[in-house]
């Protein structure tokens, strides 16, 4: 298959789910490969829906609603990857009571294909993280967190290649700075490496050797920030390759992706759904094997 690149379509490029209900989306072209990117970011340990009286958030969320969701979209094109781009624990009595083994295997059960690692993954220590490992069937991409002279150590990828009706997907993750935001104790010797730099070298790998058609950064980085703080939109603009950006740690809802330029001169998307569960993003790409990129349009779905 030749080199690919995406087209979005306008009519259901893009999408997000809330999850109260969703919406069909209208738009397919069998002649063109179809892949579906679904991810959730800051779910903070949210199992349960928010009840009828919350003021901000009645009857939305929960892990049952967004099973049922996944499972409709599976079902409507099995070209699917389920993501999460961390902050997994901490945020409810779930977390206090189970230590993360709950999370885990929910997320398993709803068999999501890779995570990144958020600093509240933290809070129960490295060994908290390790020792709840084994409730996880799906893969941890880190590449910027080394965890050499950890109990973390060899159990996180820094990069995976999923592979979808013949289109090569891959995916790298980046963690934010833990120094300063998460006591010592409790990451030890876990060393933060530089997100640019990172990111530049695992686009060269994952494009250049492994000639993946699309490339995902699973990213804890944040949103954006008004001082030098590496974020998501300063790395799309520093690097190149990267089709999509999704995003955690701030709880930035967006109500549809942004899209950057990178340095190449070409657009990335960057999105992120908010935190508690409450959305599943949704991106749909088309791809076919002409060598021009466009990206024009999104839609909402509510």
């Amino acid at each position: 298959m030749k080199r690919r690149n995406f087209i979005q379509q306008t009519s259901a490029a893009t999408a997000f789910v809330g999850l109260g209900g969703l919406a069909s989306l209208s738009f397919k072209k069998d002649s063109l490969k179809h892949i579906t990117i679904l991810h959730t970011n800051d779910v903070h340990s949210h199992i349960e829906a928010f009840g009828p009286d919350d003021p901000k958030n009645p009857n939305m969320g929960g892990v049952a609603r967004r099973a049922s969701l996944v499972q409709q979209i599976r079902n409507e094109n099995p070209n699917t990857l389920l993501l999460d781009a961390g902050d997994i624990f901490q945020g409810t009595p779930y977390f206090n009571f189970y230590g993360g083994e709950l999370e885990f295997k929910l997320m398993s059960k709803l068999k999501y294909d890779a995570a990144t690692i958020g600093n509240h993954d933290f809070d129960n220590g490295i060994d908290g993280l390790y020792s709840q490992l084994p409730h996880a069937d799906f893969d941890f991409i880190c590449s910027n967190y080394d965890f050499s002279n950890t109990v973390m150590e060899g159990h996180t990828l820094p990069h995976k290649v999923f592979s979808k009706d013949g289109v090569k997907i891959g995916i790298f993750g980046l963690g934010i700075e833990l120094q300063g935001l998460v006591n010592n104790r409790l990451y030890k010797e876990t060393k933060y490496l530089d997100p640019v730099e990172t990111a530049q070298e695992m686009t060269r790998i994952l494009k250049d050797e492994k000639k993946c058609d699309l490339v995902i950064c699973l990213s804890h980085l944040g949103y954006s920030y008004n001082d030098e703080k590496i974020d998501d939109l300063k790395l799309a603009r520093a690097t190149e390759n990267i089709n999509l950006f999704i995003g955690g740690h701030t709880h930035t809802f967006l109500e549809k992706p942004t899209v950057e330029t990178n340095k190449a001169g070409k657009k990335v998307l960057v999105n992120q759904v908010g935190c508690y569960g409450l959305y599943l993003g949704r991106i749909d790409f088309y791809l076919n094997g002409d060598e021009d990129l466009q990206s024009d349009g999104v839609k909402i779905v509510l």
